[in-house]
Protein backbone atom coordinates (compact mmCIF):
# COMPACT_ATOMS: atom_id res chain seq x y z
CA UNK A 1 0.00 0.00 0.00
CA UNK A 2 1.63 3.40 -0.98
CA UNK A 3 0.98 6.67 1.46
CA UNK A 4 3.73 9.14 0.55
CA UNK A 5 1.85 11.59 3.24
CA UNK A 6 3.47 9.45 5.75
CA UNK A 7 6.75 11.16 4.35
CA UNK A 8 5.78 14.19 6.01
CA UNK A 9 4.43 13.52 9.44
CA UNK A 10 8.63 13.68 10.53
CA UNK A 11 8.42 17.31 8.74
CA UNK A 12 5.48 18.49 10.37
CA UNK A 13 6.73 17.22 14.26
CA UNK A 14 10.35 18.85 13.70
CA UNK A 15 8.28 22.28 12.55
CA UNK A 16 5.82 22.08 15.72
CA UNK A 17 9.05 21.33 17.81
CA UNK A 18 10.83 24.64 16.02
CA UNK A 19 8.37 26.55 16.23
CA UNK A 20 7.99 26.11 20.27
CA UNK A 21 11.49 26.87 20.35
CA UNK A 22 11.82 30.25 18.55
CA UNK A 23 8.50 31.22 20.87
CA UNK A 24 10.16 30.56 23.79
CA UNK A 25 12.88 32.63 22.69
CA UNK A 26 10.81 35.59 21.20
CA UNK A 27 8.61 35.97 24.50
CA UNK A 28 10.24 38.08 26.87
CA UNK A 29 9.98 36.41 30.40
CA UNK A 30 7.67 37.44 33.44
CA UNK A 31 9.75 37.94 36.23
CA UNK A 32 6.38 39.51 38.34
CA UNK A 33 5.25 36.97 41.43
CA UNK A 34 1.61 36.91 40.14
CA UNK A 35 0.34 36.03 43.97
CA UNK A 36 -3.16 35.39 45.12
CA UNK A 37 -2.21 36.97 48.10
CA UNK A 38 -1.56 40.44 46.49
CA UNK A 39 -4.54 42.71 47.79
CA UNK A 40 -6.13 40.47 50.06
CA UNK A 41 -5.30 40.80 54.12
CA UNK A 42 -2.92 39.45 56.33
CA UNK A 43 -3.81 36.46 57.32
CA UNK A 44 -4.42 36.37 60.90
CA UNK A 45 -1.80 35.31 63.69
CA UNK A 46 0.64 35.17 66.36
CA UNK A 47 3.70 34.53 66.14
CA UNK A 48 5.93 34.40 69.65
CA UNK A 49 9.73 36.17 69.56
CA UNK A 50 11.58 34.38 67.59
CA UNK A 51 15.04 35.07 69.78
CA UNK A 52 15.37 36.95 73.53
CA UNK A 53 15.38 40.62 73.19
CA UNK A 54 13.23 40.81 70.39
CA UNK A 55 9.58 41.15 69.87
CA UNK A 56 7.08 38.80 68.74
CA UNK A 57 4.76 39.36 65.54
CA UNK A 58 1.14 39.31 65.11
CA UNK A 59 -0.51 40.57 62.63
CA UNK A 60 -2.67 43.23 64.14
CA UNK A 61 1.42 44.68 64.60
CA UNK A 62 1.32 45.66 61.05
CA UNK A 63 -2.24 47.73 60.59
CA UNK A 64 -0.88 51.00 62.34
CA UNK A 65 -1.46 52.91 59.39
CA UNK A 66 2.65 52.79 58.18
CA UNK A 67 3.30 50.64 55.32
CA UNK A 68 6.68 48.60 56.09
CA UNK A 69 8.16 45.28 54.51
CA UNK A 70 7.85 41.66 56.02
CA UNK A 71 10.88 39.27 55.13
CA UNK A 72 10.45 35.45 55.66
CA UNK A 73 13.97 34.45 56.60
CA UNK A 74 16.00 31.94 58.08
CA UNK A 75 19.13 31.94 60.29
CA UNK A 76 20.46 28.66 58.00
CA UNK A 77 19.25 30.17 54.60
CA UNK A 78 22.77 30.93 52.18
CA UNK A 79 20.24 34.31 50.76
CA UNK A 80 19.14 35.26 53.96
CA UNK A 81 22.63 36.13 55.11
CA UNK A 82 23.67 37.58 51.19
CA UNK A 83 20.41 40.27 51.67
CA UNK A 84 21.57 41.30 55.24
CA UNK A 85 23.47 44.00 54.14
CA UNK A 86 20.47 45.07 51.91
CA UNK A 87 17.64 44.89 54.39
CA UNK A 88 19.87 47.07 56.50
CA UNK A 89 20.16 49.78 54.05
CA UNK A 90 16.16 50.06 53.96
CA UNK A 91 16.16 50.44 57.63
CA UNK A 92 18.48 53.26 57.30
CA UNK A 93 16.63 54.38 54.21
CA UNK A 94 13.23 54.72 56.68
CA UNK A 95 12.10 51.74 55.73
CA UNK A 96 10.14 49.23 58.40
CA UNK A 97 10.85 45.82 58.88
CA UNK A 98 9.11 43.10 60.42
CA UNK A 99 10.04 39.51 60.09
CA UNK A 100 9.02 36.09 60.40
CA UNK A 101 11.93 33.46 61.31
CA UNK A 102 11.22 29.80 59.64
CA UNK A 103 11.79 26.71 61.46
CA UNK A 104 14.49 28.27 63.47
CA UNK A 105 15.53 28.18 67.15
CA UNK A 106 16.20 31.19 69.32
CA UNK A 107 19.89 30.56 69.39
CA UNK A 108 20.44 30.47 66.13
CA UNK A 109 18.35 33.51 65.07
CA UNK A 110 20.00 35.47 67.88
CA UNK A 111 23.43 34.01 66.49
CA UNK A 112 22.43 35.30 63.05
CA UNK A 113 21.40 39.02 64.09
CA UNK A 114 24.79 38.89 65.75
CA UNK A 115 26.81 38.90 63.62
CA UNK A 116 24.67 40.30 60.23
CA UNK A 117 22.54 42.88 62.69
CA UNK A 118 19.33 43.28 63.11
CA UNK A 119 17.35 45.59 60.73
CA UNK A 120 14.06 43.97 61.98
CA UNK A 121 11.11 45.98 64.01
CA UNK A 122 9.65 42.40 65.41
CA UNK A 123 10.50 39.04 64.72
CA UNK A 124 7.81 35.99 65.19
CA UNK A 125 9.08 32.71 64.90
CA UNK A 126 7.03 29.87 62.67
CA UNK A 127 8.50 27.04 63.96
CA UNK A 128 5.44 24.98 62.08
CA UNK A 129 5.77 27.47 58.63
CA UNK A 130 2.11 27.80 59.22
CA UNK A 131 1.59 31.29 58.79
CA UNK A 132 4.39 31.15 55.60
CA UNK A 133 2.19 28.93 53.98
CA UNK A 134 -0.99 31.12 54.70
CA UNK A 135 1.27 33.76 53.01
CA UNK A 136 1.47 32.03 50.31
CA UNK A 137 5.64 32.21 50.60
CA UNK A 138 7.21 29.09 48.54
CA UNK A 139 10.48 29.22 50.71
CA UNK A 140 12.94 31.60 52.08
CA UNK A 141 13.68 34.18 51.85
CA UNK A 142 10.96 36.04 50.03
CA UNK A 143 9.67 39.84 50.73
CA UNK A 144 6.43 41.48 50.86
CA UNK A 145 5.20 45.01 50.75
CA UNK A 146 2.56 45.97 53.67
CA UNK A 147 0.41 48.64 53.54
CA UNK A 148 -0.44 50.29 56.86
CA UNK A 149 -4.03 48.54 56.80
CA UNK A 150 -2.50 45.45 56.52
CA UNK A 151 -3.43 44.52 52.59
CA UNK A 152 -0.31 42.63 50.65
CA UNK A 153 0.38 45.03 47.79
CA UNK A 154 3.61 43.33 46.69
CA UNK A 155 5.45 40.07 47.04
CA UNK A 156 9.37 39.34 46.52
CA UNK A 157 10.84 36.07 46.19
CA UNK A 158 14.16 35.41 46.59
CA UNK A 159 16.44 37.53 48.26
CA UNK A 160 16.96 41.55 47.74
CA UNK A 161 19.96 42.59 46.13
CA UNK A 162 21.14 46.12 45.40
CA UNK A 163 19.14 46.50 42.43
CA UNK A 164 16.10 45.73 44.23
CA UNK A 165 16.85 48.22 47.31
CA UNK A 166 15.54 51.46 45.16
CA UNK A 167 12.21 49.72 44.01
CA UNK A 168 11.48 48.76 47.77
CA UNK A 169 11.61 51.78 49.11
CA UNK A 170 9.17 53.14 46.32
CA UNK A 171 7.03 50.77 46.50
CA UNK A 172 6.91 51.30 50.44
CA UNK A 173 6.47 55.15 49.64
CA UNK A 174 3.68 54.88 47.46
CA UNK A 175 1.74 52.95 49.63
CA UNK A 176 1.56 55.82 52.25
Amino acid sequence: MNRPWLLWIPLAVVAFIGGLAIYGLAVPKDEQVHSAMIGQKLPAFSLPAAAAGVEGLASGDMVDGKPRLLNIFASWCLPCKAEAPYLDALKKAGVEIDAIAIRDRPEDVAAFLSEFGNPFRRIGSDSEMAVQLKLGSSGVPETYVIGGDGTILYQHIGDIRAEHVPMLIEKVNAAK
